[in-house]
């Protein structure tokens, strides 16, 4: 869904990363800083119940996402090295926005009056921990299914979507809309769920057709 505003997005980025390019900045520093600055807005600021602090600084630094890769292509030496790392970090600071929230649940942060409720914040981190599960799992189908040969790209949940609903989610309950976050997590854990089964019969169907093809050699 969001990859339709990289273009206008590109043009955003693009001026700071030819200020980074100008002062020989490695893009492999952009992507570091940027995952040290995601993971500390996450496990910091989310579970002392600081949402919409945590979530503006995480904000910023997701930008570095883009900026290393226009870094990259501006002075042509985007590598696959590059590349690996940009895509292990992403995983890293997925997991540490979750791992955040779930924490901001465990120690007790409700909906409303943000005193303990055992009950419900348990669910809530039970959810969060699938959410954070079918996530990781959707991306590794697709690197998977790629590895032998097969497309498993698309889906209901891609990454930059999957980020954007918890990051808002986090961000209105922070600024006092109740249910806001819960909410979030519920539609992404059924989302990713329902993104990584349409993967995995997306292969199933490419695996069975190239097996018929075979046979029929």
């Amino acid at each position: 869904m969001l990859e339709r505003f990289r273009t206008a997005w590109t043009k955003v980025i693009a001026p700071i990363a030819a200020f980074f390019v100008r002062h020989n900045v490695s893009p492999d520093v952009i992507t570091i800083v940027g995952t040290l600055g995601v993971v500390f807005g996450a496990v910091i600021c989310y579970p002392q119940g600081w949402l919409w602090q945590g979530t503006v600084i995480i904000f910023l630094f997701v930008f570095a996402d883009m900026v290393d890769g226009q870094m990259a292509r501006t002075t042509g030496r985007s590598s696959k090295w590059g590349a690996f790392l940009d895509s292990s970090l992403d995983r890293v600071g997925d997991g540490a926005v979750f791992a955040g929230i779930t924490l901001y649940f465990v120690y007790g942060h409700t909906v409303a009056d943000r005193t303990p409720a055992f009950g419900w914040t348990t669910i809530w981190a039970a959810v969060t921990l699938w959410a954070l599960v079918m996530g990781q799992l959707t991306s590794y189908v697709k690197a998977r299914a790629e590895s032998l040969g097969y497309q498993a790209g698309g889906g209901l949940a891609a990454r930059a979507d999957r980020l954007l609903i918890i990051l808002m989610g986090a961000w209105l309950s922070g600024l006092g809309i109740p249910y806001v976050l819960e909410l979030a997590v519920t539609a992404l854990a059924a989302m990713s769920t329902f993104t990584v089964f349409q993967r995995i019969l997306k292969v199933r169907g490419q695996a069975a057709e190239q097996d018929a093809h075979g046979a029929g050699a």
